[in-house]
């Protein structure tokens, strides 16, 4: 691997875009591991609602190895500062390995806290802070943080208030603290994007959106639920956990929240294309598959690329 243009290689792109079957085929190919860049799949128990696909993982009839899923409880509030730090150490046990690491995620500021060397600090609370915010609207903490000459706008810090008021402590941090040194390795990734036409991509999220219920993913929010966790708790954990919770708690229909959560998945797929070429004009090269293409031909390319010296 010491020769080689690329240390990484990296699967990016909306969700259900079946991304991680190409990860998984390409990691087995290539004696690889795959790393997860998704920041809800970290948290053991919720599986159908941050739509982990262990199944993919099998290529053969064999598991590849992968690593970030499963790692923390649910009720844990997991952040960017932990992954970066926690993919450092498995990139690096991978590559001690002499195996190669195939990142694969759809989590925008996840990816881009690896690909373009993030200089993250673990920023403690600021209870002063949070007094002066406190009783603002989410409304107004959008306003705040859109202040910030330097603020990376990510979509799930205004998810609701708690996370907005998070995000404009470290905002405030960053402006009175230097930036540290990560001691980020020489990171070379190859990055490759899956995408379907947006017709087709609506038309997978909702197919698969069914599925999971048919799966049982309400039982899965009721089983979290049961074991202590608030529905305030669970709305932090994103749009499935946040519309369920509103049924199961009284607030609305089944037909409701099914309607609701299938458009927002709709609105935050569109997000993530719009991080993902924003990042393309920031720099970023990005291959893009058509997700219509066989597996293996997908494979193929993505082997053509790896190889270019």
């Amino acid at each position: 691997m010491l020769d080689k243009k690329y240390n990484l290689i990296t699967i990016l792109g909306p969700t259900a875009s079946g991304k991680t079957s190409v990860a998984a085929k390409v990691a087995s190919i290539l004696d690889g591991e795959v790393i997860s860049a998704d920041s809800r799949q970290v948290y053991r128990g919720m599986d159908l609602g941050t739509g982990k696909d262990y199944a993919d993982y099998m290529v053969d009839g064999k598991l590849v190895p992968y690593h970030l899923i499963d790692i923390v409880d649910a009720g844990y509030e997991y952040n960017v500062y932990e992954y970066q730090k926690d993919f450092l150490k498995i990139f690096a046990e991978i590559t001690e390995r002499g195996k190669l690491p195939v990142m694969c995620g759809g989590s925008g500021l996840y990816l881009e806290a690896i690909l373009k060397n993030y200089k993250l600090i673990q920023v403690p609370n600021d209870e002063t802070l949070r007094e002066k915010l406190a009783g603002k609207s989410l409304e107004e903490l959008t306003e705040i943080l859109k202040n910030y000459k330097n603020y990376l706008h990510n979509q799930t810090d205004i998810e609701n208030e708690k996370r907005a008021v998070r995000a404009i402590e470290i905002e405030e941090y960053y402006l009175t603290h230097p930036e540290i040194d990560t001691g980020m390795p020489d990171i070379r990734s190859l990055v490759i994007g899956v995408k379907y036409d947006r017709l087709s991509r609506r038309k997978r999220i909702t197919n698969r959106l069914r599925q999971r219920f048919k799966e049982g993913m309400l039982d899965e929010v009721q089983r979290l639920l049961d074991s202590g966790l608030t529905p305030e708790q669970l709305t932090y954990y994103g749009l499935e956990y946040k519309f369920m919770t509103q049924h199961l708690t009284g607030q609305i229909t089944y037909q409701e929240m099914f309607e609701n959560l299938n458009v927002a998945i709709h609105q935050f797929a569109k997000r993530q294309m719009t991080w993902f070429r924003r990042m393309e004009k920031q720099g970023t090269l990005i291959h893009w598959l058509d997700g219509y293409m066989p597996l293996d031909e997908k494979v193929e390319m993505i082997l053509e690329w790896y190889s270019e010296k």
